[in-house]
C-alpha cells in the first residue's frame, strides 16, 4: 500500500495537543507517521550501505536527535495505556504486557548509552 506524500505530511499535521474529539476520523491516519518513520531511517541505513554517508556521523546524529528516547517514549506511552485500560492492576496478563513495554524502553534508552 503506498502514500501519497501529500497523506503522509496530513498525517504528520496530526499533534500530540489535539484530543480524540478534535481530531475526529483523523486516528487512522496516525498509521502513516510509524512508516514514515521508519523509511527514514531506512534511508540512513541505506546511505551507511552505500557508503554516502559516515556511519559514526549518523549514529551521533541519531544520539542528538534523542531519536532513542522518542522511540522509548512510544513504548513507556504504551506500557502505561496497557495499565490504564486494565480494570485489575494485579491482572496478569495485563502487567506482562505493561512491564514488557517498559522493559523495551528502558533497553532502547541503554542501547544508546552503550555508544
Amino acid at each position: 500500500m503506498e502514500h501519497t506524500s501529500t497523506e503522509i505530511v496530513k498525517a504528520a499535521d496530526i499533534t500530540a495537543i489535539e484530543t480524540s474529539a478534535d481530531r475526529g476520523a483523523v486516528d487512522s491516519e496516525l498509521a502513516y507517521l510509524a512508516p514514515a518513520a521508519a523509511a527514514a531511517l531506512g534511508l540512513l541505513a541505506d546511505a551507511i550501505k552505500r557508503g554516502t554517508a559516515d556511519r559514526e556521523s549518523v549514529v551521533q546524529a541519531l544520539k542528538e536527535a534523542a531519536v532513542h528516547e522518542r522511540f522509548a517514549d512510544v513504548l513507556a506511552a504504551a506500557s502505561e495505556d496497557v495499565m490504564d485500560e486494565t480494570e485489575d492492576p494485579w491482572d496478569f496478563d495485563a502487567r506482562l504486557d505493561a512491564d514488557n513495554l517498559s522493559g523495551a524502553a528502558s533497553q532502547v534508552r541503554d542501547l544508546f548509552r552503550w555508544l
